[in-house]
């Protein structure tokens, strides 16, 4: 079993002790006394935003789903055509040098729309404080990646007057992720740890099925793998792909399935979840089931976002991988040119 020792040793910059803190630092930055969006005319968000930077959208988009703010997800470089006086687009861009996210700060000046950013500094910052737009500055936790937490409870905190998630729901979140912190911090470097289980059964490439209701937990863990553990991973929703991609497992493959449920799945929902893990026994495919916490959807997306990544560093450390270098990122960025 995986020791303390071989990480500090592995994981060099120690990206693994923010992760051991996520339940501190969720709390720490839903508190801070940061300036509230009040604008109350408000009737679309739109959230730009790349990699880690961008999965903030994609979680408050994923609990919004079901209420009548609408929201719109952009990774890259235009804004949607419908935005008007009624639109707020929130710009996050973690290191502040995004060249995506400059773009859109760019193009939201010449709108309608209310315009707000996050960054730790960088040309984002410069961007919006030299036009008078609103910013706020966050430092960075260690990378873009380990400080979703940070950047995710900061922004439900500013926007905390204008979404509609009650605050209890928001505190529900952080109490569970203290309740999972425990079960899967690098103290906890035994069996009864999820994390560290799923790092060890992840041997070849993963497929993740996921229900359409955690497709940001999805997104996040193909995310983390890639850039964590330099791993590949594929990532389908399981009512879509009951249309056209089991039929690859009429094939035998290195492909390992990993089915992410939500506790309290939509019926028809669980009933693909039970015909594909029959098809599975039958072929003889070994899968790992990973369940959600019960709670609210922030709660149950925060707490599976926490267990796969730390999975994802425990994965690389296992493989010998020090998780925070991401050299070919590093190196397309330089070749851009920025706005």
């Amino acid at each position: 079993m995986l020791t303390k020792t071989e990480i500090n040793k592995i994981d060099s910059h120690q990206m693994y002790q923010i992760y051991d803190s996520w339940h501190d630092l969720a709390k720490q930055n839903f508190e801070n006394k940061l300036k509230k969006f009040e604008k109350k005319d408000i009737e679309h968000v739109v959230f730009a935003g790349m990699g880690g930077s961008g999965t903030v959208g994609d979680i408050i988009s994923s609990v919004l789903s079901k209420t009548k703010l609408h929201t719109t997800i952009v990774k890259g470089y235009r804004l949607p055509r419908d935005i008007d006086d009624n639109t707020l687009i929130v710009a996050t861009s973690i290191m502040g040098n995004t060249d995506e996210t400059l773009s859109i700060a760019k193009s939201s000046i010449n709108s309608p729309a209310k315009f707000i950013s996050f960054s730790s500094g960088g040309l984002l910052e410069k961007f919006s404080t030299n036009n008078n737009q609103e910013h706020y500055h966050i430092e960075m936790n260690h990378s873009p990646r380990a400080s979703l937490i940070d950047y995710l409870y900061s922004i439900l905190n500013v926007l905390e007057e204008l979404l509609p998630i009650k605050k209890y729901e928001m505190q529900e979140s952080i109490d569970k992720l203290y309740n999972i912190q425990k079960i899967i911090n690098t103290d906890n470097l035994t069996d009864t740890n999820p994390s560290l289980n799923l790092a060890y059964w992840i041997k070849e490439i993963p497929l993740v099925y996921y229900p359409w209701g955690l497709h940001s937990a999805a997104i996040r863990f193909k995310n983390s793998l890639q850039e964590n553990s330099k791993n590949h991973i594929i990532i389908e929703d399981i009512i879509e792909a009951c249309h056209n991609g089991i039929v690859a497992w009429e094939k035998n493959s290195n492909i390992q399935p990993i089915l992410l449920q939500g506790y309290e799945d939509n019926p028809k929902t669980i009933e693909r979840w039970k015909l594909i893990k029959e098809m599975f026994l039958e072929k003889k495919i070994e899968y790992h089931e990973i369940f959600s916490e019960n709670g609210n959807i922030l709660s149950k997306l925060v707490c599976l976002i926490y267990l796969l990544d730390f999975s994802s560093i425990y994965h690389a450390v296992i493989n010998k991988i020090d998780p925070t270098p991401v050299t070919p990122i590093d190196e397309i960025k330089k070749k851009l040119s920025f706005i």
